[in-house]
């Protein structure tokens, strides 16, 4: 048994070999916490999930560090926008992605640590990079000297003298390419004091004391969204490794959630907010479409697509509902079948490993077309192990909750559409057609299909 992952730093899959045999260290870089999540910021944690739990499942001892960045350009912003302190806004929008984590299933983090909790070690990464000569105070500001550190660029592959750093808004800087560890105070900005002035931290500066801090001077895996390969990723290597770390050993990075081929995004105000979609779909389905695409491949959103995923879900699902009745309660088998396996490691290929599913789900659906009991049992026990590995077994009590608000929501639909069809109902009964018509057609806009019968309307999803 070998993991294979595939590796940002050296653009290939590579046999996954820990630091510490039996344990594998993972650092996610975790929210910004400037506005409530969507599900493009919740994908990264859920595609995170999988990969721990197939560690776990390989008998790795797992430790996780998912942070909260608690203090940001961005959440200062928001903060000036909506006359609200920096913190509330902060807190309030921890809770959101903590709320979404826990929606869709997310095993939460062994450590969680906020960047406003660890100002000390920012100042001491600080002080040891400003000794070294890799790093310069500047009018109240901290940069990194990126010329002192030759290795610079190698992750995100890029020439230095290309190079355009992102507008950071300091002074003081000797070369443009020069990112901040530390920003001098500005009226009206949440400060700490250091020996270089009053100011507060720069992003990258962050990760690296945090990282640092749970998981020492090196650890296993790096994670994050593909757009912070760069600046964040190669300006966390580029401080921690001047400071003395040796830090990630591998860099994995999962793609996007896009509309129409864009990035999800708040400025692009193309956002689908995690808290509107478990309205609308069990959370359970809205887990299996983000998270069984492979994790390096882009997920187009589209209200076509989840009610493809549904369906394909609510197949899996069938076959256990029924599996259930025929073969009583069963639990996991203690090992998940070979094809399974081989996929999940194999860069975590959750496609080929879903084939798995399905492949096996047929399977019991035959066996069950045949009354063969033990073979319902067995395959039931096998789809199980599966499912668990994913975080998507219906079976499994962590879904209980899920499944009680999925039926909670299922009537009050049930109601809503019973009084939009009497009201429809009603206009035909008065020879109002064009009302009757035009009711009709908004249900069926809205995915509703509806038949009229001899015992009256019928609806069901298109």
């Amino acid at each position: 048994m070998s993991i294979r992952l595939y590796d940002t730093s050296t653009r290939q899959i590579r046999d996954f070999s820990p630091l510490v045999p039996g344990c594998v260290s993972i650092y996610l870089c975790g929210a910004t916490v400037q506005a409530a999540p969507h599900i493009g910021h919740i994908r990264s944690g859920l595609n995170f999930d999988i990969i721990r739990r197939w560690f776990a499942y390989r008998g790795f001892d797992v430790t996780f560090i998912r942070n909260v960045t608690d203090i940001d350009d961005k959440i200062i912003a928001k903060s000036n926008e909506f006359g609200r302190p920096w913190w509330a806004i902060g807190f309030e929008n921890e809770r959101a992605f903590d709320a979404a984590y826990d929606a869709l299933g997310c095993l939460p983090p062994d450590y969680q640590p906020r960047a406003t909790g660890h100002m000390p070690e920012m100042i001491e990464m600080m002080r040891t990079l400003i000794g070294r000569g890799h790093a310069y105070p500047a009018d109240g500001n901290v940069y990194f000297d990126v010329r002192s550190f030759p290795d610079y660029l190698q992750l995100s592959n890029q020439e230095l003298d290309q190079l355009l750093q992102p507008s950071e808004g300091g002074t003081g800087k000797r070369d443009p390419r020069d990112f901040a560890l530390w920003k001098a105070a500005k009226p009206g900005e949440p400060t700490w004091e250091t020996p270089w002035g009053r100011g507060r931290p720069g992003w990258h500066l962050e990760c690296s004391a945090m990282a640092h801090k749970y998981l020492g001077r090196a650890f296993d895996i790096h994670g994050g969204g593909i757009d912070l390969v760069f600046p964040h990723h190669e300006n966390e290597i580029a401080q921690s490794r001047a400071y003395g770390d040796a830090f990630a050993t591998y860099w994995v990075h999962n793609a996007w959630v896009t509309i129409d081929g864009e990035k999800m995004s708040k400025s692009l105000d193309n956002s689908v907010l995690v808290a509107d979609m478990v309205r609308q779909w069990r959370p359970i389905v809205l887990r299996y479409y983000l998270g069984t695409p492979h994790y390096r491949s882009a997920v187009d959103y589209s209200p076509g697509a989840l009610r493809e995923a549904e369906a394909a879900f609510n197949r899996i699902e069938g076959f256990l509902q029924r599996g259930v009745e025929q073969a009583g309660e069963v639990e996991p088998a203690a090992a998940v079948p070979d094809d399974f396996a081989a996929a999940m490691d194999e860069d975590f290929g959750v496609p080929q490993a879903l084939a798995a599913v399905h492949t096996t789900v047929r399977q019991g659906n035959a066996a069950l077309a045949a009354g063969d009991k033990e073979s319902v049992t067995a395959l039931l026990g096998q789809v199980r192990a599966m499912l668990g590995v994913l975080g998507l077994d219906p079976l499994d009590p962590a879904w209980s909750g899920a499944a009680e608000r999925g039926a909670e929501l299922t009537g009050v639909v049930d109601t809503l559409v019973a009084i939009v069809l009497g009201q429809r109902q009603a206009a035909r009964e008065r020879k109002d057609y064009g009302t009757a018509d035009a009711i009709r057609d908004q249900l069926k806009a809205a995915g509703l299909v509806i038949e009229d019968t001899p015992n009256g309307p019928r609806w069901e999803l298109g």
